[in-house]
């Protein structure tokens, strides 16, 4: 692939004017039961928040992604992407954007809550150095269906550090990240 060919994106925080283009993405990635647009306008108030959108050339927005930091701690609260942009690894840059954010930050592990369903969400995860430990029973109110918890181990060890690189190395071969 050259690198004419390679998707560019930009990942940036979240603004209060991105919100109605992300409460339509919410829309289409969890149906009825996604976030309302307050709840958007309140996590950007949240101190303990981080948001990012993941924006194209032609400055739509393709994705979106999110934690809550609490000390040593990162705890990913959405990654969702517009269902016409799957598979182009949209949301992988947004998980490494949160990555190198908790770098910087030193928060040392993250967690997650995904659906059992979600193949594609989980193998994401699990190439980053994500286990499943447990499982949330009837944890989303739309099906009842449960939820994978998931974690990381100390980022900051060298075995996941390796792997993150490498999986940073590869992702940065098939989409540029500005």
């Amino acid at each position: 692939m050259s690198v004419s060919d390679k998707l560019k994106i930009s990942i940036t925080p979240l603004t209060k004017a991105d919100i109605d283009e992300v409460d339509e993405i919410a829309c289409k990635a969890y149906g009825a039961h996604h976030w309302s647009k307050d709840s958007f306008y309140s996590e950007l108030q949240n101190k303990l928040a981080q948001y990012y959108i993941a924006r194209l050339e032609d400055n739509t927005i393709a994705g979106f992604a999110g934690y809550w930091c609490i000390i040593d701690e990162a705890h990913i609260t959405t990654i969702a992407v517009a269902p016409e942009f799957f598979r182009r690894h949209i949301g992988e840059a947004l998980l490494k954007a949160m990555l190198e954010d908790c770098y910087s930050k030193k928060v040392k592990y993250l967690t997650l809550e995904v659906r059992e369903s979600n193949i594609a969400a989980i193998s994401m995860y699990q190439k980053y150095g994500f286990q499943s430990f447990g499982v949330r029973k009837g944890y989303y109110q739309d099906n009842n269906e449960s939820a994978l918890i998931m974690w990381t181990e100390n980022i900051f060890w060298d075995k996941f550090k390796n792997k993150y690189e490498e999986n940073v190395s590869k992702l940065n071969e098939i989409i540029d990240i500005q």
